[in-house]
Parts: C-alpha cells; sequence; structure tokens
C-alpha cells in the first residue's frame, strides 16, 4: 500500500466542511484521494463526514490511526520552532472524557467473572466455532505480540442469559477498546469504547471480587495489555454470543 501525507493550517476559527472540501480539492490535482478516512478526534467527525462523503470517501470514527498519532506527535515536537507558536500547551492526542455510564438494564447478563486463559491456547479456545460476534484482529493475537506460551491472558467473561445476544450485539455496535478495574466506593469494571465512551459493566464490594480485579489488572501488565471478553448465554461452554480481543492503550 502507498503512503500519503497532506497536511494544511487553518485558524481554527476559519475551520468548515467548505475549508476541508477546498483541501481535499486541492490534493485531488496532485494525487488520487483517499476511499476511506480514520478519525479519532469526535469534535471532527461530523466535520469531517460532512466534507468527505459528498467526494465518495467513507469517513470510519476508530481510536486505531497509530500513523495520524505519531504524525500529531512529531507535529507537537516541532511546535515550539514554529513561527506561529503561542506558548500554548498543544496536546494533539489528548480528548475530552465523560463519566461512566452505567448499562441499560436491558443489557444486564445473569452474572459475570474474571477469567484467565494461556497464551497459547487463546486463540484456538474460539476459532472454529459458530460465534455469531468475533473480534480478534491478528495484530492482538499473542503471537505477534511476542508473548510467551505460558503467558496468562487475563479476560471476563459474561453469563448474557436471555440478554446474551442483545448484549454481544450492543457491543458490536458500541467498538470495544478494553476493560478496567477502577478501585472506589463501590469499585468497578469500566468498558472503555467507542472513541470517548466509558460504560459501567459492574459494581462490586466483595474482598474477593476485589482480588480477582486486582489480580486481572496485574496479568494485563504482564500480558502488554492484551485481554479478553466473552459473551455467552450460560457456563455450558458450548456456545458463545461474542468474543473480543481487547487491548488497553499505550
Amino acid at each position: 500500500a502507498g503512503s500519503l501525507r497532506y497536511s494544511a493550517v487553518c485558524p481554527q476559527p476559519k475551520v468548515s466542511a467548505d475549508w476541508l472540501v477546498m483541501q481535499l480539492q486541492q490534493l485531488a490535482t496532485k494525487t488520487a484521494l483517499p476511499k476511506q478516512m480514520r478519525v479519532f478526534r469526535p469534535q471532527t467527525l461530523h466535520l469531517l463526514k460532512s466534507a468527505c462523503e459528498p467526494l465518495g470517501i467513507a469517513v470510519e470514527p476508530t481510536r486505531r490511526t497509530p500513523t495520524v498519532k505519531r504524525w500529531l506527535l512529531d507535529r507537537a515536537r516541532e511546535y515550539p520552532t514554529l513561527p506561529n507558536y503561542t506558548r500554548q500547551p498543544y496536546q494533539p492526542l489528548d480528548l475530552d472524557r465523560p463519566p461512566p455510564v452505567p448499562l441499560a438494564e436491558n443489557l444486564w447478563g445473569d452474572r459475570w467473572r474474571f477469567a484467565s486463559l494461556p497464551a497459547a491456547e487463546l486463540a484456538d479456545a474460539f476459532t472454529g466455532r459458530m460465534i455469531p460476534v468475533v473480534d480478534m484482529p491478528d495484530d492482538r493475537l499473542p503471537l505477534k505480540l511476542g508473548l510467551a506460551s505460558t503467558t496468562a491472558v487475563p479476560g471476563v467473561v459474561i453469563d448474557g442469559g436471555r440478554q446474551s445476544m442483545r448484549l454481544a450485539r450492543w457491543l458490536q455496535a458500541s467498538h470495544p477498546v478494553s476493560l478496567q478495574y477502577i478501585p472506589g466506593a463501590p469499585d468497578g469494571l469500566i468498558l472503555d469504547a467507542g472513541l470517548v465512551d466509558l460504560w459501567v459493566v459492574a459494581t462490586f464490594e466483595d474482598p474477593d471480587v476485589k482480588r480477582s480485579a486486582a489480580e486481572f489488572e496485574r496479568r494485563k501488565q504482564a500480558s502488554q495489555g492484551l485481554h479478553f471478553l466473552v459473551v455467552q448465554p450460560d457456563d455450558s461452554g458450548m456456545t458463545y454470543s461474542g468474543v473480543w480481543l481487547l487491548k488497553s492503550e499505550e
């Protein structure tokens, strides 16, 4: 695949869909326009859609924009040397995050628990099965991350009961990124999803669950942030509604 890098500077008050269209039209005189653009910042999503879609460019909201983020960090390092430097802090990857929101009651499952699988068994545990929703990107597989085969990859298993498929479809639409244990009063299991969304999956005060949650976080550190989420109707191990390989952001 080819590489295209294009940048243009615009004062914030003048940023508009029309300005973006003009930039894309100028780009089109030099090279073919991309078929798709990815955007990680919620505030620019509507703007980009308004400019790109009339030109036949699909816009995908996703956090998985490593090249753009690397370029922005490079630009941030250069910023103090530029003529338009204002001495204002410039953190190009910072995003405003809303507070966590509890899951809707119609998504609650019957029960949930922390779990783990050896890295060597993780992929095989879910391949070759008829699972309606599967999100296991190759670049998150333990082998690609260079994890030792005996590394315990932590996860969360939800027995969804009658809500199992409803929960799996909701998760699919919400684009899970990671799960995190947040100590508090009470403690919570928080799902990080979409571009900036935070959801309260569960709250708990039981000491045994707290210890399991702390172990979940320790194992995440040992597995380079890799962990999994499984939604199943029950604990029979016969059927699954959805499986996700998640990875904490660096």
